[in-house]
Formats: C-alpha cells, sequence, structure tokens
C-alpha cells in the first residue's frame, strides 16, 4: 500500500507548529498529506482535544493555505503515536521536542521514549526549518554495529527526493581491533552502494570516545541540514538514566534536525535498493 502521509504529534505548543512547518517544507516534495496527531490519556478525554485540535486545524488551514487532517488516540503517549504510524500509510514522522530539559534528565528523553519500537522513522525537530532547500548535507555517523546498514537505506531515500550530499562519519581509531573492523565494513558498504548509486559522500573520522558530541560539532562545522542516526537496539532504562548517544544528539545545542531509524527498516513506499543499483 502507498505510504502518503506525513505524521505531526500536536500538543497545541509552538514547539510542533515548528514541526508542522518542516512537515509543509517536506510535503512540497514528497507529495505526502499532513496529519495531526493529539493524544489524550482516556476516551473521556476525547471530544475536547477533537474540538481543540479542530478549532487549530481551522487557523493552520488558513494561515499557511494548506489542508491538514487530525487524529485523536487515548492511550500511552510512548506508544500510541508509534503504533499509529507503524500501522497506518505514514511514510515519515515530524516531530517536535524541547530537548532535554529539567526532569528529562533524570527520566531520559521524552522524545526518544515516543521514537523507540516504530517502525516509521521521526525526524526530530526543535526550531523552524531554514530558508534554505531540504537537506542538502546529510551527516551519516556509522559504527561497528550490523543494524547501520539498515540506515543506508534511507541515505539512498533522502538521496532519491533531495539533491544531498552524505558525510560518513566514522570512528578513528578503536581499543577494540574486532570492533574497528566490523566498522570498516559497515563504511565499505555503504561506499560501494553511493557508488552504485552515483551518490555524492565523503567520509570524516572522529574520537570514538566522544560519538555523540564529534557528530553534532562536525554537523555545525559544514552547516548541516540533518543528521541520520540509528537508534540502539534493545535500549533499556539504563540507556534513558545515563543518557544514550542519541539522547544528545536529539536534543542538539545547534537545534539540527534528526532523523532516527530503529533497526527495522520499513521501506515499502519507496521500494528497496540493491548494492549494484537500480
Amino acid at each position: 500500500m502507498r505510504k502518503d502521509t506525513l505524521l505531526v504529534p500536536w500538543d497545541f505548543t509552538e514547539v510542533t507548529e515548528n514541526a508542522l512547518l518542516h512537515a509543509i517544507k517536506l510535503s512540497t516534495y514528497l507529495e505526502n498529506k499532513i496529519q495531526l496527531i493529539h493524544i489524550v490519556k482516556n476516551e473521556k478525554q476525547k471530544s475536547d482535544a477533537e474540538r481543540k485540535l479542530n478549532n487549530d486545524i481551522d487557523r493552520l488551514s488558513a494561515k499557511y493555505q494548506i489542508k491538514l487532517e487530525p487524529v485523536i488516540r487515548a492511550g500511552n503517549l510512548f506508544h500510541e503515536i508509534s503504533d499509529y504510524a507503524s500501522n497506518q500509510n505514514v511514510s515519515l514522522v515530524i516531530m517536535g521536542t524541547h530537548g532535554i530539559k529539567g526532569v528529562q534528565k533524570l527520566t531520559g528523553s521524552w522524545a526518544l521514549k515516543v521514537i523507540v519500537g516504530s517502525k516509521v522513522p521521526f525526524i526530530v525537530v526543535q526550531g523552524p526549518p531554514s530558508k534554505k532547500e531540504v537537506f542538502k548535507d546529510v551527516v551519516f555517523p556509522l559504527d561497528y554495529r550490523k543494524e547501520g546498514k539498515q540506515k543506508v537505506n534511507w541515505a539512498l531515500f533522502l538521496a532519491k527526493y533531495f539533491d544531498v550530499k552524505i558525510h560518513i562519519i566514522t570512528p578513528k581509531k578503536m581499543a577494540d581491533s574486532g570492533l574497528q573492523k566490523k566498522a570498516r565494513i559497515n563504511v565499505n558498504f555503504a561506499e560501494k552502494i553511493f557508488n552504485n548509486h552515483g551518490i555524492n559522500y565523503d567520509i570524516h573520522t572522529i574520537d570514538s570516545n566522544r560519538v555523540g558530541e564529534e557528530t553534532v560539532n562536525y554537523a555545525i562545522k559544514i552547516d548541516a541540514d540533518i543528521i541520520l542516526i540509528m537508534t540502539t537496539k534493545d535500549i533499556d532504562f539504563t540507556d534513558y538514566m545515563l543518557g544514550a548517544k542519541e539522547q544528545y544528539i536529539i536534543a542538539n545545542q545547534a537545534q539540527i534536525p534528526v532523523m532516527c531509524v530503529n533497526p527495522r527498516t520499513d521501506l515499502s513506499r519507496y521500494g528497496s535498493f540493491s548494492s549494484t543499483g537500480g
């Protein structure tokens, strides 16, 4: 079934309106409709939420000259958005976040909790879109994890719809030679596919002990438009408490959008890509 929807989680704040602006910009390239999804705790809250969301949609539709569709779901915030996206015709979820602030530093990233488990990638944004064209420079960290190869498909997705340059970020030297070898295999895999598809890319090495910080620093240096990451497989409470590197990247101070892919790529709309091209 053709996936034709950009989904924007909506909580009536300026941050989520920034996410909507990103979705509007993307929709002109992807030719997707836009839905706003709001989550309530129980069924009793649905009617008031529907009235409030429809009022916002009337205001936003007039303001931005765009058609928007409302979605109200009752349940757990950390499951309902990803469940809906995974089971409907959603191409991407464009989600606004306030970053990691206050109590979030103790309980883990709100954004990461929503993202984990989704079959559909999330693009997490903090501010409004830039005035530049969408996605010219993509920062693409690639380490030793075998799941990283799945992320190559989404780099190809961006290359298919946008005129991008992929900046591969990989550890310079790792203490474990076995992990270093695996990282090199992943980079070679990505190079082969990018070469076969004629995609513009380069390779930059970073300190393996500061992956999150170095990735963000490089993205700032080249004025990147988006960072494409793979979330940690089987992320657990410890990761939320101590801070997986994804949290640092998602809440980066430069407010660079971050595309988050879980280790279970679904390209049902766009088709799979082979390493031999086509």
